[in-house]
């Protein structure tokens, strides 16, 4: 069949993979910057709790790339500017959160080149306030490409900290201890889970069938890095991440079964997780109805209830409860 132009039959070049979920983490990376709201939740925005998509990869990437840009975001600001001219136009929308995402994927991530820029020249060209910026993403960004060594060098670790939290090191660490501090939280966080079994022959089993580290408090600390829902037992619930040291608070309650137990604070869920599947009768309560949906899916999953609550805790009264579980800031 000949394909004639103008013809209905005619198609348009597929988008490329990703494309959702950058546009995912530009939208949160802005969201969390401007309106000062946790990335988790700005993330939660627009990325479903249960994270059915249409592709399956879109959830842990929107994640993946949120996370490092605002981890990394002196670092990524300072390799900008330093390749441009006259510094960011003004009104030009989301064109920070744009390069800044996309720098994320090329200095700090395993994603190609060529996809990080060209995704990026895709979203600028999709807002008008960046249309027109479209060349100088793709120069931006090839720079940053073919410099990498060069803006990874340049980075001091000082940069990725807020302001208010540098000075404070600095004045009571001095600069150099101020520094490696910083270095330190450079480094990815291990990925924890906590498993709903407590007896020790399924934690030495899922150790082994996880290729994890058991801990001392019955966490288990992943060795490699996979896409965490891929793994075996998470479809089936036997397990959720969790942090080893947020798995610690609910332990220290002791034996919960048949007790009425209040979880402020509750999302994403964890420590809620934790005490259900010790036999408490849970009251979640946290104030972001975002995250607690994200709490139910896990609940869900996990074949685990819970009395879920959005509201603030200032509101709870119909005490009394046997424990109340605040472990803030969390």
């Amino acid at each position: 069949m000949t394909q004639h132009r103008g013809s209905r039959f005619s198609t348009r070049p597929a988008p490329p993979e990703g494309l959702p979920a950058r546009n995912a983490a530009i939208r949160a990376l802005r969201t969390a910057l401007e309106k000062r709201i946790a990335l988790e939740v700005s993330l939660a925005g627009f990325v479903p709790a249960d994270g059915r998509t249409d592709d399956p990869r879109d959830l842990p990437l929107a994640r993946s790339i949120a996370t490092a840009s605002l981890r990394r975001l002196g670092t990524l600001r300072a390799a900008i500017t330093a390749r441009l001219d006259k510094g960011l136009p003004k009104a030009s929308g989301p064109l920070e959160a744009i390069l800044v995402t996309a720098a994320a994927q090329i200095l700090l991530l395993d994603v190609p080149d060529h996809a990080a820029v060209d995704c990026a020249v895709r979203i600028a060209r999709q807002d008008g306030r960046s249309a027109h910026y479209d060349g100088l993403v793709n120069a931006v960004l090839r720079r940053i490409a073919a410099e990498r060594d060069a803006c990874l060098a340049a980075a001091d670790p000082v940069l990725d900290l807020p302001p208010w939290l540098a000075a404070r090191w600095r004045q009571a660490y001095g600069e150099e201890t101020a520094a490696a501090m910083a270095a330190g939280l450079r480094e990815e966080p291990a990925v924890d889970l906590t498993l709903k079994s407590r007896a020790p022959a399924d934690a030495r089993r899922w150790a082994e069938t996880l290729d994890a580290l058991l801990l001392p408090n019955g966490s288990l600390r992943l060795r490699n890095r996979i896409q965490i829902d891929q793994l075996p037992g998470y479809r089936e619930g036997e397990w959720w991440v969790q942090n080893a040291a947020a798995a610690l608070p609910a332990r220290l309650l002791g034996d919960v079964a048949g007790a009425r137990v209040l979880d402020l604070c509750a999302a994403p869920g964890g420590k809620t997780a934790q005490l259900a599947a010790a036999g408490a009768h849970v009251v979640a309560v946290d104030r972001s109805a975002q995250r607690m949906e994200r709490l139910a899916a896990n609940l869900r999953r996990l074949a685990l209830a819970a009395e879920i609550r959005v509201g603030d805790a200032l509101g709870i009264a119909d005490g009394p409860y046997d424990a109340i579980l605040l472990d803030a800031p969390c």
